[in-house]
């Protein structure tokens, strides 16, 4: 897929199965194997992670800086679910995955831009709006580089298959809060660890939540 390419639309028939059926979310497991991952591959995504935050401190330092950190996150973000997909499945996995994120950059861009605006009117109109569509979009992004769906499908998408299990969801996304925050005050070294873990689960419960619909990301 091509950076700029503004993706595909997807039969809606495909997740029809995703909306009526249980769901069990493992937090431990997905955590403890986004920790496994992790641990075996800890220099690339140390690596990977230490070239955000500069890339973020030069960013902030130049005009219009928030706009360019902004339209990058979503594609470095990516990037984590592309190295878990190839690790989970078994395909080789070189550093240069992770900015693989890119090939993908206008849908996830438009994504994280609408999908930041509406959580934003949510959280002005009684917080509680914001944090539900903030739980709901966690999948647009794994959504969009795994069937190369154009970004607003992928947000509806995501939304109606996680409002269905809404509780559960928002439990995983508090664990995942909770992980970032003990980063944070680990003298904020911390988040080298804890950013690409809660990643990685993210990816790894869209994995076993959803299955994987390419070969290749």
């Amino acid at each position: 897929m091509a950076a700029f390419d503004f993706g595909t639309k997807v039969d809606p028939e495909l997740f029809e199965k995703y909306l009526g059926s249980p769901v069990t979310i493992n937090v431990q497991e997905y955590i403890g194997q986004a920790w496994k991952m992790f641990k075996e591959h800890v220099g690339e995504f140390v690596g990977f992670t230490l070239i955000i935050f500069v890339a973020s401190a030069l960013s902030s330092k130049i005009f219009a800086g928030s706009i360019v950190i902004s339209a990058a996150a979503s594609s470095f973000y990516a990037g984590y679910a592309i190295a878990a997909f190839r690790i989970l499945t078994g395909q080789p996995f070189e550093f240069s995955d992770f900015f693989k994120g890119f090939n993908y950059f206008l849908p996830l861009f438009l994504a994280g831009l609408a999908g930041g605006f509406l959580v934003m009117i949510g959280l002005a109109l009684l917080v509680i709006p914001g944090i539900y569509l903030a739980v709901c979009y966690m999948f647009t992004t794994f959504l969009i580089i795994d069937y190369r769906m154009e970004f607003w499908q992928a947000m509806e998408t995501s939304r109606k298959i996680i409002t269905k299990h809404w509780f559960a969801f928002f439990g995983f996304t508090f664990v995942l809060f909770l992980v970032n925050l003990l980063g944070v005050l680990a003298l904020g070294i911390g988040i080298l660890v804890s950013i690409p873990v809660t990643a990685c689960a993210s990816a790894i419960a869209y994995k076993e939540i959803m299955g994987l619909h390419a070969a290749d990301w």
